[in-house]
């Protein structure tokens, strides 16, 4: 018998010790390093008879090498495709995280079941008829869509090897085992063993898997990170279970941008995607309230209009409160120290909440403009026009930033009816003919002389 090997991982980070000691080095986590066998079976956990008899690989020069567009297999959902980046790529790995109850499963059941493809969903949490009775629930019965419960990668490669899919959704990762692995489901050993299985299972057949990872209460992979390093593609299931919109989010994408997000919302017939996010994040009102801007911003290739609303009173307990939802709260401060040294106003001593409607968080830098057309509004107490939107940056001497693809944000706000965009006298615009009135502003005073006489 060979002698069992074993090794130490930290619980949190994933990193690796000879022996064990109280504290990470890596993460600087206390009693977070255990000890797991690591002694593997001299077996091969994923052998085709086609890659078996095949000599091993020889380098080409880079001109050599064949450069056709790789042809993506469709998912039937616009949203799902546009973070992808047009699709899912034959043979890659995509990691789709989230927290528990989000609709993790829910989308993946649910593009499953309308996929052209045939498709092997194995679950290793949920029963056979627990998945059918959810699969009624959320859209119609497919053909092409078969459902396996089942935990130890090399039964699912038997299964795999007998129905031949053409797509293979794991949920989900942290639930798997491997005979090859001495050690619990969900460990660091384990999780990284079967991953790697599934890795070489994908890139011998062409085969692409979609992994379902649970979350850590840090908001982080669970896994850990060396979870994210292997695969080809991670996303990001998100959203605030006070709202219906849930945004899928990619945070790694070998195959496309990094940038595009898409947007559901969550009905008790599955999750619907939402085409044009501009007419959810914009509330509708009968009456004009102070305090409320429209900004214009970008979320990869797609612009959005949001709305962002601002609350501006006196200082109840003496230290003035800074509160924002979905904004940098630094962000915030400086903004406010620009109003009162360059613009005049005085909000030292006043307390200052910010909220981005929808339940959404936004970091691009064009919706500064808003923030303070919200902020004045709030403080005079006079509502913005609401055919008025905003797209500019703030700087420190208060002058109007320009801000990237600004052509793209006024067709936006044209399509959506506004009458009137603000943007950065400095902004250099192609369009012609537009509809929309640019009104071109240099600094914060002309905002505000402007929106408040």
């Amino acid at each position: 018998m060979s002698k069992v090997k074993t090794s130490f991982f930290c619980q949190n980070c994933g990193a690796q010790y000879a022996k064990w000691q109280g504290r990470c080095n890596s993460c600087k986590e206390w009693n977070t390093i255990a000890e797991e066998i690591i002694q593997k079976q001299e077996k091969v956990a994923w052998k085709s008879e086609t890659t078996s008899t095949n000599k091993a690989p020889k380098p080409l020069k880079i001109n050599e090498i064949d450069s056709t567009q790789e042809i993506r297999m469709d998912t039937t959902d616009a949203e799902l495709n546009r973070v992808l980046g047009g699709g899912i790529v034959p043979g890659s790995l995509i990691l789709l995280g989230g927290e528990p109850g989000i609709g993790k499963s829910t989308l993946l059941l649910q593009i499953s079941l309308k996929l052209p493809y045939k498709t092997l969903y194995v679950s290793g949490e949920e029963s056979q008829k627990q998945i059918k009775m959810r699969a009624e629930r959320i859209t119609t019965i497919s053909d092409n869509c078969y459902i396996l419960t089942e935990t130890k990668t090399q039964n699912i490669f038997k299964q795999i090897e007998a129905i031949e899919p053409e797509i293979v959704i794991i949920d989900s990762i942290q639930t798997l085992h491997t005979d090859y692995i001495e050690s619990t489901a969900g460990s660091i050993s384990q999780i990284r063993e079967t991953t790697a299985e599934l890795i070489k299972f994908a890139k011998e057949t062409n085969i692409p898997v979609i992994l379902i990872g649970h979350i850590t209460k840090d908001g982080n992979i669970a896994g850990p990170k060396i979870l994210e390093h292997m695969v080809d593609t991670v996303l990001q299931f998100e959203g605030d279970r006070n709202h219906v919109y849930r945004i899928l989010r990619s945070l790694k994408n070998r195959f496309g941008s990094t940038a595009e997000i898409g947007i559901y919302e969550m009905l008790g017939s599955g999750l619907r995607e939402v085409s044009n996010p501009s007419e959810i994040l914009i509330s509708h009102k009968d009456e004009e309230l102070s305090g409320t801007a429209i900004a214009s911003t970008l979320e990869g290739m797609r612009p959005l209009m949001i709305e962002i609303q601002s609350l501006v009173s006196t200082a109840v307990y003496g230290t003035p409160q800074r509160s924002t939802t979905g904004y940098n709260a630094k962000r915030l401060n400086m903004i406010l120290a620009v109003l009162e040294k360059r613009a005049g106003f005085r909000l030292g001593a006043k307390d200052v909440f910010l909220n981005i409607t929808g339940g959404i968080s936004v970091d691009d830098p064009a919706i500064d403009l808003a923030v303070v057309a919200a902020i004045l509004s709030s403080n005079e107490d006079i509502p913005v026009n609401k055919d008025f939107c905003f797209a500019g940056e703030v700087g420190l001497s208060g002058e109007i930033r320009p801000v990237n693809r600004v052509d793209q944000r006024i067709q936006e706000a044209e399509k959506l009816g506004f009458s009137t965009i603000f943007v950065s006298k400095y902004n250099k615009i192609a369009l012609k003919n537009s509809d929309i009135k640019i009104q071109l502003v240099a600094k914060i005073e002309d905002v505000a002389s402007m929106l408040f006489g």
